[in-house]
């Protein structure tokens, strides 16, 4: 009786200490928050750019998610998100493409998230089959259907769940560095710990689920050392709609306002990600609107206007030359080849240091062709 008081005592000190433990951690929480104004961004030395943010890579019960397109809309108009975009899993998903269009004053998209021999690929941008088409089984015959009707394809999680396999030829548009799916899954003991702060905080707790994407960053650099190549944040979402939306945004740059017409809009979207006009972002952490980088006049230009320290990290082709803690960079090309920049928090963040909380699309300079 003796020996179970005593283990009684332990395991409710046990549970006792984790409570605190976890609590000053959900109260030391805090996502920093620095929105450019409309006055501000128009003040930015480049050319007026229109910035919309939204989640990319979303399941509905049109395959193996929990929820209706339109509950799922409703949740992310609440987010405050710009667009979704789906991707149902399908060879394509044509109900899913059907349900594009205006939802709750939300733009939705699809796309199509296609099991093939190397792995899953997301479909992005084709016109719909006049049809009932199915894309091949076959990646590099399908990326080339996916071409034929005006889209592109992405690898999705490629080193988790499905991975994919390489292979010589890559026709891909680009690859997803993280997602939150495989972040979820892929520590269950740590999953578990931050459980009940998804109840209360789940931008904190999925925060702390987030692992520096090394291999995915190593990988893309090597990628863009023979192709353009784009790199993607992803949501993977299949339940937990809305604490997921708030974490992993892309943020793209159009030329002009969006238009109110849906094909319309969906073309600048769309057009807007194949060409690399976007960059992603941990926006739980962080409010990422108002990052810019660019070419101009033979010198690399970068821009993070944020009260809160950051650091901005320029790589070119996959070696770090240049770091700061300024808000602004301005750095001479140092030759030929493929630059990025990510942006690191430098504040008390659930962040781990080796994740980037902001991820550019490359520039290529000389190499365009290659």
């Amino acid at each position: 009786m003796r020996i179970k008081k005593i283990l009684g005592r332990t395991v409710l000190a046990a549970f006792g200490l984790y409570v605190l433990w976890l609590g000053w951690q959900i109260a030391r929480f805090k996502r920093y928050e620095s929105p450019i104004s409309t006055t501000a961004q128009a003040a930015l030395p480049v050319p007026p750019l229109y910035e919309f943010s939204g989640v990319y890579h979303i399941h509905s019960r049109y395959s193996d998610g929990w929820k209706t397109v339109d509950k799922i809309a409703e949740t992310a108009a609440g987010a405050g998100l710009d667009f979704i975009i789906l991707a149902d899993h399908g060879k394509p998903n044509y109900a899913t493409l059907d349900a594009q269009g205006w939802n709750h004053g939300l733009l939705v998209l699809a796309g199509s998230e296609l099991s093939t021999n190397r792995g899953h690929l997301v479909a992005l941008g084709f016109d719909r089959p006049k049809d009932s088409t199915a894309f091949s089984r076959d990646a590099e015959v399908a990326v080339r259907e996916i071409a034929a009707l005006g889209g592109f394809a992405i690898i999705a999680h490629p080193y988790s769940k499905v991975r994919w396999s390489w292979g010589d030829l890559f026709e891909y548009a680009g690859i997803e560095i993280i997602d939150a799916d495989t972040m979820l899954k892929r520590h269950p003991v740590r999953t578990l710990s931050y459980l009940p702060a998804l109840l209360i905080k789940p931008g904190f707790a999925l925060l702390k689920m987030i692992d520096p994407p090394e291999q995915a960053l190593r990988k893309w650099d090597q990628l863009l050392s023979r192709r353009p190549a784009l790199g993607f944040f992803s949501a993977d979402a299949h339940l937990l709609y809305g604490a997921i939306f708030p974490v992993f945004h892309l943020h793209v740059l159009l030329d002009k306002p969006r238009s109110a017409d849906f094909e319309t809009a969906r073309r600048q979207v769309f057009d807007a990600l194949r060409r690399g006009s976007f960059y992603s972002a941990v926006d739980a952490a962080a409010d990422a609107r108002g990052f810019r980088f660019w070419l101009e006049a033979g010198s690399l230009r970068a821009i993070a206007p944020f009260s809160f320290a950051h650091e901005i990290v320029i790589i070119h082709d996959g070696k770090m030359i240049h770091q700061t803690r300024d808000n602004e960079v301005t750095l001479p090309l140092s030759g030929p080849g493929v630059y990025r920049a990510e942006v690191y928090l430098r504040e008390r963040t659930p962040l781990a240091p080796g994740v980037p909380w902001i991820l550019s699309n490359p520039i290529y300079f000389g190499r365009e062709n290659r």
